[in-house]
C-alpha cells in the first residue's frame, strides 16, 4: 500500500490526485489531505441548488464536483480528508462503508472518543456527524474509491452560511443533500493534541494496520498529469456546473420596476426554457429577451453578458440588466 501524505490545499487539484490514482495505478492508496475553503458536491447533483451562491461568490469559495455520489460538503483547514483506493478482487464491486470507516473509529478509541457507524455514510460522536462518507465503483479496473471528511476544529457556522439555500428555489431529480447536526472531533478530546498531531495519528494507525505500507511521494510525472486533469476538468464550468443534470429554476424579486419572477428550466447546464412574469412595465416585446437567452450557459458570467449584447434595459423600464441577472441564480 502506498500512503501519500498529500500537503496540496487546492481542492481542483486535491479531487484530481483521486481520479489519477484510481485509474492510473493498480497499487492500494492511502492519502491524507486537506482542502482550502470549498464545497465539494457530489457526482449527481445539481450545484446551484447545494450552495449558497451569493456567499460563495463573497468569500471566494471554490466549488468543485467530485467522482463520488451522496451530499455536498464544505471543507475547510479545520478538516482532515481521507481517501482508501483499493481493488476489490474477485468478490465482485460492493459499496462497503463500514470497512473503511473501522480505522477512524480505531484512532479515535485511543484517545478515549467513542464513536460510531451510523445511517448509510456517516460517522458520529454521541448524535453528532463529524464524518460523511462516499465511494466510486471504477469496474475497469476492480478498483474502488472510498473517501471521508474528519472535522477536526472546522468553522461550524460556515458550513451552514455556504450549503444554506432556498429549498423551494430549484425543482429537480438530482440528489438533494441532507443537512445533519455536526461538531468537532476536538471538542470531543480530554487534551486537544493539535489537526496536525491527529493527521499523524491516522497515518501511523493505517500503517500499522498493514505490513506492506509505505510512503509514496508524488513524481514530477505524477503532477504534471494531476494538474493537467485539474485544469482540464476539476476547475472547469462544465464539469463542476454544466454537469448538473436537468433542473428548474423559480425566483423573484422586488426592483425599482416593480416585481419580475423568472422561471426557467436548464438541461446540461445550458437554459432551454425561459418564462418572465411580473407588474413591472415595458419598453418592448420581452420575448425577444427570452429567445436570446435560449442556448445561454447558466452562469452569471454568461447570462449578465447576453443581457448587456442585447441592452435587456431598454426591453425593461427601470430594471437594470444587474437587476434582472439576480434573477436567474
Amino acid at each position: 500500500m502506498f500512503c501519500i501524505d498529500n500537503q496540496s490545499l487546492d481542492p481542483y487539484f486535491n479531487q484530481a490526485v483521486e481520479e489519477y490514482f484510481l485509474k492510473n495505478f493498480d497499487d492500494n492508496i492511502f492519502m491524507l489531505w486537506r482542502n482550502d475553503n470549498a464545497i465539494i458536491v457530489g457526482k449527481h447533483q445539481n450545484t446551484l441548488a447545494e450552495i449558497n451562491v451569493n456567499h460563495v461568490k463573497h468569500r471566494g469559495i471554490k466549488v468543485v464536483r467530485r467522482l463520488t455520489g451522496g451530499g455536498a460538503v464544505f471543507h475547510d483547514l479545520g478538516n482532515i480528508n481521507y481517501t482508501f483506493i483499493m481493488g476489490y478482487g474477485e468478490e465482485g464491486a460492493k459499496v462497503d462503508f463500514k470497512k473503511y470507516n473501522q480505522p477512524i473509529i480505531d484512532v479515535l478509541a485511543g484517545l478515549g472518543v467513542k464513536a460510531h457507524f451510523s445511517g448509510r455514510n456517516d460517522i458520529l460522536i454521541d448524535d453528532q456527524k463529524f464524518s460523511g462518507n462516499a465511494e466510486h465503483i471504477y469496474h475497469k479496473k476492480q478498483r474502488v474509491l472510498h473517501h471521508g471528511t474528519l472535522l477536526y476544529a472546522s468553522e461550524i457556522q460556515d458550513i451552514s452560511d455556504a450549503l444554506n439555500v432556498n429549498p423551494l428555489k430549484f425543482e429537480g431529480k438530482a440528489r438533494k443533500s441532507v443537512r445533519s447536526r455536526v461538531t468537532n472531533i476536538s471538542s470531543h478530546l480530554k487534551d486537544d493534541i493539535g489537526i496536525d498531531q491527529f493527521r499523524q495519528k491516522v497515518m501511523r494507525h493505517i500503517t500499522e494496520m498493514y505490513p506492506d505500507a509505505i510512503p509514496y511521494q508524488l513524481t514530477v510525472k505524477d503532477k504534471a498529469a494531476i494538474q493537467k486533469l485539474a485544469d482540464e476538468k476539476y476547475s472547469t464550468w462544465s464539469w463542476n456546473y454544466g454537469y448538473s443534470p436537468k433542473y428548474s429554476l423559480k425566483k423573484g424579486v422586488k426592483t425599482d420596476g416593480g416585481h419580475v419572477e423568472v422561471h426557467l428550466n436548464v438541461y446540461k447546464g445550458v437554459i432551454i426554457e425561459l418564462d418572465i412574469f411580473g407588474d413591472f412595465f415595458v419598453n418592448r416585446d420581452i420575448d425577444e429577451v427570452k429567445q436570446a437567452l435560449i442556448g445561454v450557459e447558466h452562469q452569471e458570467e454568461a447570462v449578465l453578458e447576453k443581457l448587456k449584447e442585447i441592452k435587456s434595459s431598454e426591453y425593461f423600464d427601470n430594471i437594470s440588466e444587474e437587476e434582472l441577472v439576480v434573477l436567474f441564480f
